[in-house]
């Protein structure tokens, strides 16, 4: 079978091709699925996507025309499907559930550290020989708190790196994590972890409980001169009320690698356009804001993971077999 996969990264393609070579062809594209790049997917039965593609009711009544049956996207989320109009028009679609927690923790962390030791203001001095020390005192984790919030296997694995830098951990979850009390977390209130940590990290899902779930109010509510890291999912988060938040002075630092408005933005190289997301474009302005564009997972393992379980999920749809990663079964 030939497989069309979309959104493909560069040094994603070699792998992508290597872990399919002698089972099935893969025709990598760079660009994502969308409206515009529907016809590209005329004639393949499989269609393997990317996070940023939009699999809306028009595309997928598109794919079905073009005679694709089945659809794998290579991401743990999948709110960019309608997963109900697709089951309505037959298709099978699978996801990734999950990768390598260490691979997003361990970026979570180089964006905490980046932002408390002034890096990236401190790399471009440098680079201008200049070797002032003026507007670059961090300090130090230890005996300070961070607050996790969502203390799944990421999560869990961000506290671990917290606990080694010897610091108080407080977490918020529905549900609490016994590996995390483990390590001495102690479960509180989300406005009580807003209140008293002095680093703060996403790892919740975003679902419609959890949307902005960081808004105006508890922006307000969190410990003067906290820094608030997002490697998670944009929305978690009102841009707008952080764009305000960050006006007040109050936040020591903000590491976004996700942003709820990245569909359409992030991956292309923009550098010759006009940014015309104003409140991304303001976020940007600030020193002590650091942006990403969505690479917390892209390392070797998780990405090599990813893949694996792509192709996993291409034999088991063959088979006709329903799995973990199945999100739309197999119309009998």
């Amino acid at each position: 079978m030939e497989i069309l996969a979309t959104g493909v990264q560069r040094d994603e393609r070699p792998r992508l091709a290597a872990a399919f070579a002698g089972r099935h062809d893969v025709r990598s594209l760079e660009t994502p699925l969308n409206a515009d790049t529907l016809p590209l997917a005329a004639g393949y039965e499989a269609v393997c996507t990317s996070a940023e593609a939009v699999l809306d009711a028009p595309v997928l009544e598109g794919l079905v025309r073009g005679g694709t049956r089945f659809v794998t996207q290579r991401s743990t989320g999948f709110g960019n499907i309608d997963l109900d109009h697709a089951e309505r028009l037959g298709l099978t679609v699978a996801r990734v559930t999950g990768y390598s927690p260490y691979a997003v923790a361990e970026f979570a962390w180089t964006l905490a550290t980046a932002l408390n030791r002034r890096i990236v203001r401190a790399a471009g001095r440098t680079r201008d020989f200049d070797f002032r020390l003026d507007g670059l005192l961090g300090r130090d984790f230890r005996g300070r708190t961070a607050g996790v919030i969502g203390t799944g296997r990421i999560g869990t694995a961000f506290a671990r790196i917290a606990q080694g830098f010897g610091m108080r951990l407080l977490g918020w979850d529905i549900t609490p994590n016994a590996e995390c009390a483990e390590l001495g977390m102690e479960y509180v209130e989300l406005d009580r972890l807003l209140r008293e940590a002095d680093l703060v990290s996403l790892h919740v899902p975003l679902m419609p409980s959890t949307h902005h779930l960081l808004g105006a109010r508890r922006l307000a509510g969190m410990k003067d001169g906290a820094i608030l890291v997002n490697t998670s999912r944009g929305a978690l988060i009102d841009s707008a009320a952080l764009d305000g938040a960050l006006r007040e002075g109050r936040l020591s630092g903000v590491g976004l690698d996700v942003y709820e408005e990245e569909t359409g933005i992030f991956f292309p190289d923009r550098s010759l356009e006009v940014m015309t997301d104003e409140t991304l474009a303001r976020l940007m302005t600030y020193p002590n804001v650091l942006v990403t564009s969505h690479q917390a997972y892209f390392t070797e393992e998780a990405v090599d993971e990813i893949i694996a379980t792509t192709v996993r999920n291409v034999d088991d749809y063959l088979a006709g077999r329903i799995t973990e990663c199945t999100l739309v079964p197999r119309s009998p």
